[in-house]
């Protein structure tokens, strides 16, 4: 229970951080040492422990996520492992209708005016640039997804390293870059190697 607050928590961060900018975000255990981690295998996430039905994601978008994190996590030299791995995954998919504030800058438009002098009998121009005014603000509705993959150690069922990322999606669902894009950005910063 305590780890789906957590979750809860870190997702809810996610979110208010994703409005500046969809950058990718970890937490890891210092404490762990990622090279005696070699095999995994992959778990499902559910609302509550009661809860007969996981997370609502189409067997799709589950392929597509898990084949995604697959890839990434081959790289690294892991390998999914269904006895004895050394650690679960699991994920979280979430999309939101959010607000986005637009700002744009507003400059005056530069012109020029004549004057006479009367001294030497000639108009004589003068240019003046353009201004900063302000700024233009504006609100639109957007829908927000965010990706959460979880690293729990088997043995201690301990969450030992987390990343997500949140961007701005077109449908209720993720397509296959969108997801693609979302993994790759949050597997940057899978940096087991330097353990």
């Amino acid at each position: 229970m305590r780890y789906l607050k957590f979750l809860s928590a870190v997702v809810i961060s996610g979110l208010l951080l994703a409005g500046c900018a969809s950058v990718a975000h970890v937490e890891k255990d210092d404490s762990v040492n990622f090279s005696k981690y070699h095999t995994y295998t992959w778990v499902e996430t559910k609302a509550s422990k009661d809860d007969s039905v996981k997370t609502k994601v189409s067997d799709l978008t589950e392929r597509k996520i898990r084949d995604a994190v697959n890839a990434e996590l081959a790289k690294t030299g892991w390998t999914e492992s269904k006895t004895r791995p050394d650690v679960l995954i699991s994920y979280d998919v979430m999309v939101e209708r959010g607000v986005k504030d637009n700002t744009n800058p507003v400059y005056s438009q530069p012109f020029t005016r004549y004057i006479y002098n009367p001294y030497t009998r000639r108009w004589i121009s003068i240019y003046y640039p353009s201004e900063f005014l302000g700024y233009d603000r504006n609100q639109r509705s957007v829908k927000e997804g965010t990706v959460t993959i979880n690293v729990i150690d088997a043995k201690t069922e301990k969450t030992v390293w987390q990343g997500w990322t949140t961007d701005e999606v077109n449908s209720q669902n993720l397509t296959t870059k969108e997801i693609q894009n979302a993994v790759k950005s949050i597997f940057r910063k899978f940096d087991i190697a330097k353990n």
